[in-house]
C-alpha cells in the first residue's frame, strides 16, 4: 500500500533542466574551462558535488570548484530563475494524491533558498511544509547517492516498501533503489526512456499530466 509520494523537482516539476545546463556551461567558461552543454546537460539531476568532478581535475576542484559554484548558483538565480515554469497540472496531481490519503515529500539537489523559491513555481507551495522538503542541506552527497531520500524517508517516517519516488533522471532512479525505494519515471526532464528504465523505473510517463489522467492505472493508486 502506498502511503507516500517522494518527488523531485527540477525537470520533473519545473521546466528548469536547460536553464541549469546552461548556466553551468557559463560558470565553467567563466572559469576558463570549455564544457559542452550536451555533455552537462546529461549530468543535470546531480548536485555541484557530483557534477564538478565529472569536469573539473582535482587540482581544478582545490583551486576553484567551490566559488565556480557559488557564481554559477547567483547567476542562475540572476539570468535564469525567472524562466522557470511549472509543468502542467502540477498542482492538481499534487491536490489527488493528498485527497487520496497519502503524504507528499521533496527530495532535491537544491540549495535550501533555490528549494523556497521553486515551490511557489510549482503552484504548491502551501501544500508541502518545510519539514516534508529536503534539499542539499540535508545530504551529505547528492544524487544518485541515497542521502537525499534517507533524509526525506526518515521525516515522513514510513517504510521504504509503502513509499514511490517520481524522478526525471537515471540519477533518481539510482539513488531512490539505493534508498530501498521504487521510481516512476517521467518524459519532461529530456531523458531518454530507455535510460529511465534501465535505471530502474518501474514505470514512466510523459509529465505531471500524463500522470494525473493515469493515475487509477498507476503504482500511485497501489
Amino acid at each position: 500500500m502506498i502511503r507516500a509520494v517522494i518527488f523531485d523537482i527540477d525537470g520533473t516539476l519545473i521546466d528548469s533542466v536547460d536553464y541549469h545546463a546552461q548556466a553551468w556551461v557559463e560558470a565553467f567558461e567563466k572559469f576558463g574551462k570549455d564544457v559542452r552543454f550536451e555533455d552537462v546537460r546529461g549530468q543535470i539531476g546531480k548536485g555541484g558535488d557530483q557534477l564538478l568532478p565529472v569536469f573539473l581535475t582535482e587540482d581544478e576542484l582545490e583551486r576553484f570548484g567551490k566559488p565556480l559554484d557559488e557564481w554559477r548558483s547567483e547567476h542562475l538565480k540572476r539570468q535564469y530563475l525567472p524562466k522557470f515554469r511549472a509543468f502542467p497540472r502540477v498542482r492538481a496531481l499534487f491536490e489527488r494524491i493528498l485527497a487520496d490519503g497519502k503524504q507528499i515529500a521533496l527530495a532535491s539537489s537544491a540549495k535550501p533558498e533555490e528549494l523556497a523559491r521553486y515551490k511557489e513555481i510549482a503552484g504548491i507551495a502551501d501544500l508541502i511544509a518545510d519539514d516534508e522538503a529536503t534539499s542539499s542541506a540535508d545530504a551529505e552527497q547528492s544524487k544518485p547517492h541515497p542521502d537525499i531520500f534517507l533524509s526525506a524517508l526518515s521525516k515522513l517516517g514510513i517504510d521504504p516498501c509503502d513509499v514511490l519516488v517520481v524522478g526525471d533522471t537515471p540519477y533518481d532512479a539510482e539513488a531512490a533503489g539505493k534508498a530501498g525505494l521504487s521510481t516512476i519515471g517521467v518524459l519532461c526532464g529530456g531523458f531518454p526512456e530507455a535510460s529511465l528504465r534501465d535505471s530502474g523505473c518501474i514505470a514512466i510517463f510523459r509529465d505531471p499530466a500524463d500522470l494525473l489522467t493515469s493515475y487509477d492505472a498507476s503504482p500511485l493508486a497501489g
